[in-house]
């Protein structure tokens, strides 16, 4: 298969992007309803993380963190899928990822045909891939491994959960790790008013809470116990997770010092998870 090269410097030079079938270098892979980035290990993927972007990105900018260098080392391929815009070209791509407000795409159709589109592509197992995402990237994810949870393998949502109101009830069992900053306040842990006078305001925009996300996700995994069965505390990562859940299921939760980014390491996690799997 032929493979081009990044462009970006500051990308190693063992990443790369595959085209052949997607047109000339840089241009993206087409399905109905979007379009989509893949980035490809050498010789065959060992496994393949689809993740998605977060306001006002893209599949180039997916492709360009600097993670992903991380990940390809690994033998994972990396999908970076398009959010929509609205308006012109210029205006920021976003994803219709709360089921109360106005969809502009179903991006569970859209999520799965990028999926099943790079698998015939790329060679690549539709059956085991995973779906991450950043900020409301990780909502989306959020949401799609609520509603229809058998689309993906795995979860791996970062800085991003569901939003208020709150969904009551999910499908599942679910497989997923939610990766959060201490000190987020774009996403903090409790959430914020993104848009409206506060929290009381009818016509606001207001994000969840993490926490709330988690004792949803334990339900949905009919996990025995509230409270965490492990836990570790060394590292850049405080991790939580419930293993006396519905056979097959699985929940972690990792808390890093930092903000609002994807941190250092998430990458050599995420991947050690999803192989403990």
């Amino acid at each position: 298969m032929l493979k081009f090269l990044l462009p970006w410097a500051f990308v190693a030079a063992s990443v790369s992007v595959a085209q052949a079938e997607c047109g000339s270098l840089g241009d993206a892979c087409e399905v109905d309803e979007g379009s989509y980035l893949i980035a490809l290990p050498e010789g065959e993927a060992k496994g393949s993380i689809m993740f998605l972007h977060g306001f006002g990105g893209s599949s180039k900018g997916t492709v360009q963190m600097s993670w992903v260098q991380d990940a390809l080392a690994r033998g994972y391929a990396v999908i970076g899928p398009n959010g929509t815009v609205r308006g012109d070209a210029k205006s920021p791509r976003r994803w219709s990822f709360h089921p109360d407000w106005e969809q502009e795409r179903d991006e569970v159709a859209f999520l799965t045909s990028v999926r099943d589109d790079a698998a015939v592509r790329f060679g690549l197992d539709a059956d085991t891939m995973g779906l991450g995402g950043f900020s409301i990237g990780g909502s989306m994810t959020s949401y799609v491994a609520c509603t229809a949870p058998e689309s993906f393998d795995a979860y791996l949502p970062v800085a991003g959960g569901f939003w208020r109101p709150h969904p009551t009830e999910c499908e599942g069992p679910v497989r997923l790790l939610h990766t959060h900053g201490w000190t987020d306040t774009t996403v903090p842990l409790e959430g914020r008013v993104v848009r409206g006078k506060d929290i009381n305001d009818p016509n606001a925009f207001v994000q969840g809470d993490i926490f709330y996300t988690l004792s949803v996700w334990r339900n949905v995994n009919a996990c025995l116990q509230i409270r965490a069965d492990d836990f570790v505390t060394k590292g850049a990562f405080m991790r939580r997770s419930w293993a006396r859940c519905s056979a097959g299921s699985a929940l972690e939760f990792a808390l890093f010092s930092g903000g609002h980014r994807v941190p250092n390491g998430w990458s050599e996690m995420a991947i050690d998870w999803l192989e403990s799997l």
